[in-house]
Formats: structure tokens, sequence, C-alpha cells
């Protein structure tokens, strides 16, 4: 396969990017998009040309690391991670245009990397449990509804990649945010903080930039572990009872 590649350079965040094209020859249709990518960057390296930086890490659509934005769609044409994203997706002699994740919450670092460390920080806003929970008790010890354990392993499926920002036309990150309490505040051993955690973490969520949830669905539609909205609508019920519960305390009408 033949194609040509238009590809966002920018050599870090204080400066100016701009579109650059390349050709690449010899494209196995069986090759990944990462593997297309690191056949370009040993040819620019082997001609003495600066090489293109993208984020990678395990490859097997785990980690969420490989966030491209292909054609004008997170992680490319199909639902996947770009590193599972192969060649036979394009045709040949077709060009195909390359971005980083376009968010104000997710500043550029050079040419297609961007700087997540937000999700990190709503993650540490609250998305863990800190309460001594004990050993690890046996798997029957704790009684949890088949439904509710697979609507929290679904939750927790999310690898926090950004596709659902990148979708989104106000760069929410509702979906992410809603998986994270969702797989918590569905269990047990989530429930005591459910409150606090909704509370803090959507404080931290509109802290870092991110926009309103514009309720176009985007963000499922590309999502590549197919988290459901309906994650965003049990967010927005966890944090509107924290918040009445909230000011139930603070007016001091929590009595019965």
């Amino acid at each position: 396969m033949k194609l040509t590649l238009k590809i966002w350079r920018q050599k870090n965040g204080s400066t100016k990017g701009q579109f650059k094209t390349y050709p690449v020859d010899h494209v196995s249709p069986d090759m990944s998009f990462l593997e297309m990518l690191d056949v370009l960057n040993n040819d620019m390296i082997a001609k003495g040309e600066e090489s293109i930086a993208f984020d990678h890490d395990c490859r097997e659509g785990i980690c969420g690391m490989c966030s491209l934005y292909i054609n004008g769609r997170p992680h490319g044409p199909l639902q996947t991670t770009t590193c599972q994203l192969h060649m036979r997706s394009f045709k040949d002699g077709q060009t195909i245009t390359i971005e980083p994740w376009r968010a104000r919450a997710f500043p550029v670092i050079r040419d297609l990397v961007v700087d997540r460390t937000a999700f990190e920080r709503i993650q540490q806003a609250g998305g863990f449990v800190s309460v001594n929970t004990g050993g690890v008790p046996d798997a029957n010890e704790i009684p949890i509804a088949k439904k509710i354990a697979d609507e929290a392993m679904d939750a927790a499926t999310c690898i926090g990649c950004g596709a659902c920002v990148a979708a989104c036309k106000n760069s929410s990150a509702m979906l992410f945010v809603s998986a994270k309490v969702s797989q918590l505040a569905l269990l047990p051993q989530g429930n005591a903080e459910r409150a606090e955690r909704a509370e803090k973490m959507v404080a931290q969520m509109d802290a870092e930039g991110f926009g309103s949830c514009t309720n176009t669905y985007a963000c499922e539609a590309e999502c590549p572990k197919g988290i459901s909205v309906t994650n965003i609508a049990r967010l927005n019920r966890e944090y509107y009872s924290a918040m009445l519960s909230s000011y139930k305390v603070e007016v001091g009408g929590g009595g019965d």
C-alpha cells in the first residue's frame, strides 16, 4: 500500500504547530497503525530527519496511551484503540490526517503527544476507596447481585484514553468521570464515600477545564471499550444527591 500522511507537527506546547505531508510506501495491510508510524519514523531517522512523537505503551488495547485523532475520529474509523487498528481499514492511495487530541485540558506536549494528567488528578480527587476494608474476603462473603457486579465491571473497563473528550464538541470528560464513579459507587466497598467522591471528582473535572456534556452520545460511539452513557445518568444522580445532602447539613435540615 502507498499512503499519504498529513501529520500535525508541533515542537512544544508554547510554539505554533502545522500539518506536514509524508508519503509512505510498502505498507502491509496487516500492520497496525502504530507499526506503520514506526516504519515512517525509521525512514525519517535514516534520512537524518526528526521523528514524529506519538504516545504508546502496551500496544494491546489496554493502557489507553495511543491517543490519535485519525481522519476526524478518535482512534480512527473503527471503535477500537489506535494500536488495534490495522492498515487494512484504509485504501491504497488514501490520504490519512493524523492529529493529537484537541482539548484545552489536554495541552500538546509535542507533535501527537498530549498531557492527559488531568485525568490522573480527577482520579486522585476521589476515585479510590480510602477506608480500611480489611483483608481479601471469600468470593461469596459479600453478596452482590450479578446485574450490579456486571455494571460495575463494565464501568471499570474504562482505560482513560480520552477518546470521549476528543469526540465531544465541548471536550467533556463526563463519560470518563462517570465510569470511575460508577465502578466504585455500585459496590459495597465504595458506598461509604460515594457522596464525597462524586462531589470531589466533578469539582476537579470542572477545575481542569473540561466542558459540559452535550448529550449527543458521541463519547459512547467512539469509546473503544463501549462505556455506556447510562453511567453519566448515574453520575448526575450521585452528584445531585450528594449536593442535596450537603445542603441539608449546612442549613440544619438533615434531621427527620
